[in-house]
């Protein structure tokens, strides 16, 4: 199995992609706690953590419904993402490809499934500014440092966002949608992938 680098263990402590620091306003933000402490636990809001956010905040509208839905169906959700990323770069896991050997492989489904974690704070929260720039930083250091493949990475966070904005209804994709546009857009801002894009 291949250890990882002290520099690759160091960034990965770091890149914590995910912040609440603006949700806060001074005034009754005792709610955002609970946001803190699943994200600290890198974990999907419970039900006891939708009932106490449905209770403090008043609300149980169609954003709280949908962070649920996608907690449901996450694995499922990444699960079909995968197969397009599969479909796209057939050879990718394959010995030569860049999600080889298998752990790096399900290194890389498993940050879908993180990536739709943040991406549900957001949409329960009802903020698109849930993440962390200092993060992202490290996060860019960090996919630098494993050579992770951001095209395919990208493939596989537009194929998440297609795929849960399936489970809306009608025009209630254009709600739910920026929500996934910003990590993507994130990620397209990565060094990494500029440094792609010059190549092609």
């Amino acid at each position: 199995m291949t250890m990882l680098s002290p520099q690759a263990q160091e960034l990965i402590a770091k890149a914590q992609i995910v912040s609440f620091e603006s949700w806060y306003t001074g005034n009754n933000d005792d709610w955002i706690s609970i946001f803190e402490e699943v994200n600290r636990e890198r974990r999907y809001l419970s039900d006891e953590d939708f009932r106490s956010l449905e209770t403090q905040l008043n609300r149980a509208d169609a954003e709280l419904q949908m962070a649920r839905r996608l907690r449901d169906r996450a694995s499922e959700l990444v699960d079909r993402s995968r197969s397009q990323v599969l479909a796209r770069f057939p050879e990718i896991t394959q010995p030569g490809g860049k999600l080889y050997p298998e752990k790096r492989a399900e290194n890389c489904w498993r940050d879908f499934w993180h990536f739709l974690r943040c991406i549900h704070y957001g949409i329960a929260g009802k903020n698109l500014e849930y993440l962390s720039a200092e993060g992202l930083h490290y996060m860019d250091l960090l996919y630098q440092e494993l050579d992770v493949p951001l095209d395919a990475m990208l493939v596989g966070l537009e194929a998440l966002r297609e795929v849960c904005l399936a489970e809306c209804a009608g025009s209630a994709t254009t709600d739910y949608a920026p929500y996934f546009d910003r990590l993507i857009e994130s990620l397209k801002g990565f060094s990494g992938y500029t440094k792609l894009r010059e190549v092609l």
